[in-house]
């Protein structure tokens, strides 16, 4: 199975501990033993927030705002890459990436322009690669109807269609920085692919590897 996952840096790196760098290394190095073909985005979580918030008082451009994240998306890549039994890949394009798959290595993605969050680069990997599988690994279960973190009512949703999806997240601000499961672009890019994808709670690293090799997931599924 090919299998594009994104890593959220809140997830990956929330306070670069270089045991969970470690233990998502190894989750998705089992499966490529597993026989999977693996591609990875990686975000830029916290850090790049704080970065964002402090180049915003500072009257940045939005633009400037993304390539401030973009730039931390990278050092997150590179990061994980280091901690990879596997053979990895540096690649900044998709044609790269998916050649990389193909040839058994597993490509590690940050960003790549600006005013497209790492959810719509995984989404876009996907869709080239082809992907049987694109996993968002964040830091909630799956989707809900509004901010669980900061509505105790909120719904989860266990499965919804990728137009669903698109109608859930359209009302969510996607500024520079801001934080959601699935944003709007890679919604629709799902949706425009007609690609599965699932949503899991990638806190532990051990959800994600279970998810791929075993078929096992608590979380949203697009399909």
């Amino acid at each position: 199975m090919r299998v594009v996952v994104s890593v959220g840096g809140s997830v990956l790196a929330p306070d670069l501990d270089p045991d969970r760098v470690a233990a998502y290394a190894a989750a998705l190095d089992e499966a490529v033993e597993a026989g999977h073909e693996i591609g990875v985005v990686v975000g830029g979580g916290p850090v790049a927030r704080e970065y964002i918030e402090a180049a915003r008082e500072l009257d940045t451009t939005e633009v400037e705002l993304d390539r401030l994240g973009i730039g931390v998306t990278h050092l997150n890549a590179r990061l994980l890459r280091a901690a990879l039994d596997a053979p990895s890949a540096r690649t900044d394009g998709y044609e790269a990436s998916v050649e990389a798959m193909a040839a058994g290595r597993i490509p590690v993605m940050g960003g790549v322009a600006p005013g497209q969050t790492t959810d719509a680069v995984a989404a876009a990997l996907a869709e080239d690669a082809r992907a049987d599988l694109l996993l968002f690994a964040t830091s909630v279960d799956g989707v809900y109807d509004v901010d669980p973190t900061a509505d105790g009512e909120a719904v989860r949703f266990d499965e919804l269609t990728p137009g669903e999806l698109v109608d859930v997240v359209a009302p969510m601000s996607r500024s520079a920085g801001a934080s959601a499961p699935v944003d709007l672009l890679a919604a629709k890019l799902v949706e425009r692919a007609g690609l599965r994808a699932l949503v899991v709670d990638g806190i532990d690293p051990e959800t994600v590897r279970r998810a791929i090799v075993d078929g096992e997931f608590d979380g949203t599924e697009i399909r």
